[in-house]
């Protein structure tokens, strides 16, 4: 790609406030449904007869590998769409190609050890936070099928992001809208026992959702294949490079890290919330999979940042670099601000979907109407942690993402408990530790945003 044909892009041209809802929606959306998996099988197996509630509790154990899983598969792709957008600023389309050839090769890697896990570690990760044999079993099942056709849900983040990096998002919401019609479609057939097919309950979920994403990574490279012609595809541009590797890494590695600690932080939650009761555990799962509508959305504009300044970084384009930063934060904040509105207001209706009732109800109600006060904290937090990504400050990205869902969470969480477990006040204090986590953090990210732009947006010439 010529210098010439680099400035006609849309990423260089397009008003940067249009350019980031062009490019934003369709990625919000992709981003949404992606959160379709995990909500439509809870919906479905939650009015299981009989064994709904025990079926939900499974799910949430197993919905941290699940997190784990899109966490590494998401963070490589952000890397290599941060990688490949810089590369075709810069005209070259040589190191294009690597990078996504290289994306093929790690995500290789990755499905191998989560199918490993798959097949020999599912028993032990669900045992270490049951006792109850019926969940235990139920969530072993899940995860098991999860994790062994993994390659799915891995090669549709990577050619989501590859799609995202090139401008053409579009074509990534259209395989992502094509694996969720698949996965909703089959849900309740699978597990139900509807139209012939075998009643397989909980496995029938994970299947639904297998063929899902499977369907969606055909989809997306057909599309790549399709759309990305200047992108070469061949075996030789799959061969290991260590440099390109490294910046990958150097750019996705926080992303992986941030969706990663959404895993650490939601097991290690379940671990100490089932010292109150079983039904915590259940309703902080069931809410975490309901905001995940508007944390995701936040995180498909997030994606559209990235690219954006990225590109326009290696272009040398400081104006729109410093637009790219505004924009991106200010329609964050405002999708944050709509995603509290809608839990403030919808909360009962919310829990109702979803066959609960009595105390679990009225603590997942609790959930959404608590946490959801931390969402306008939260969407700075994660604008600001991809306008790290984007220049090359993966380390402030890294930072942000260790205290908002560990290092300011956790701690205060557990001494929350032990408030709650003395009589001393009652079950909604948990939930107030997402909102202090979410508060220090912005914080931490202020300072962190006027250091990066000193030293790589007002340096620029």
């Amino acid at each position: 790609m010529s210098k010439a044909a680099v400035k006609e892009n849309k990423m260089a041209t397009m008003p940067v406030n249009k350019l980031m809802v062009n490019m934003g929606v369709p990625m919000i959306i992709s981003m949404m449904l992606q959160a379709v998996y995990n909500i439509v099988d809870s919906a479905f197996v939650a009015n299981m007869e009989g064994t709904g509630e025990m079926a939900l509790n499974a799910l949430t154990l197993a919905f941290p590998v699940q997190m784990l899983m899109v966490a590494i598969g998401i963070g490589t792709g952000v890397g290599v769409n941060a990688l490949l957008a810089k590369r075709m600023g810069q005209g070259d389309m040589e190191k294009a190609s690597k990078t996504a050839g290289n994306g093929v090769f790690l995500m290789v890697v990755i499905y191998v050890v989560f199918l490993l896990f798959g097949l020999f570690g599912t028993e032990s990760y669900i045992a270490s936070q049951t006792k109850n044999p019926v969940i235990a079993e139920m969530a072993t099942d899940y995860l098991k099928i999860c994790c062994v056709w993994s390659f799915g849900i891995l090669f549709f983040s990577l050619y989501e992001k590859v799609l995202q990096a090139t401008g053409k998002s579009v074509y990534s919401t259209i395989a992502q809208i094509t694996g969720a019609v698949v996965n909703i479609i089959l849900d309740p057939i699978m597990i139900y026992g509807w139209f012939g097919c075998p009643e397989l309950g909980v496995k029938g979920a994970a299947y639904a959702t297998i063929i899902g994403q499977i369907v969606s990574a055909l989809v997306g490279l057909v599309l790549h294949l399709k759309a990305n012609k200047e992108i070469r595809n061949t075996f030789a541009y799959m061969k290991p490079s260590g440099r390109i590797i490294k910046g990958i890494y150097s750019i996705g590695f926080a992303a992986i890290i941030a969706q990663a600690l959404m895993s650490v932080m939601t097991y290690l939650l379940n671990v100490i919330f089932v010292r109150i009761g079983e039904n915590v555990v259940t309703a902080y799962g069931l809410y975490y999979k309901i905001q995940q509508f508007i944390l995701f959305a936040a995180f498909g504009l997030r994606d559209a940042i990235t690219p954006i300044v990225s590109f326009n970084h290696g272009l040398g384009s400081k104006e729109r670099v410093k637009e790219g930063i505004k924009y991106g934060l200010i329609y964050t904040l405002g999708i944050m601000l709509i995603g509290f509105a809608g839990l403030e207001v919808f909360a009962e209706p919310f829990a109702g979907i979803f066959g609960l009732s009595g105390e679990t109800k009225q603590l997942c109600v609790s959930a959404m109407r608590v946490i959801s006060v931390s969402y306008v904290f939260a969407g700075a937090n994660i604008a600001f942690q991809g306008v790290f990504q984007a220049l090359d400050s993966g380390m402030e990205s890294f930072i942000i993402s260790v205290c908002r869902q560990f290092l300011f969470v956790i701690p205060v969480a557990y001494l929350f408990v032990e408030i709650v477990i003395s009589g001393m006040c009652g079950t909604w204090l948990v939930w107030m530790s997402f909102v202090i986590a979410e508060v220090l953090s912005v914080i931490v990210s202020v300072v962190f945003m006027k250091r990066v732009n000193t030293k790589k947006v007002m340096s620029m010439s």
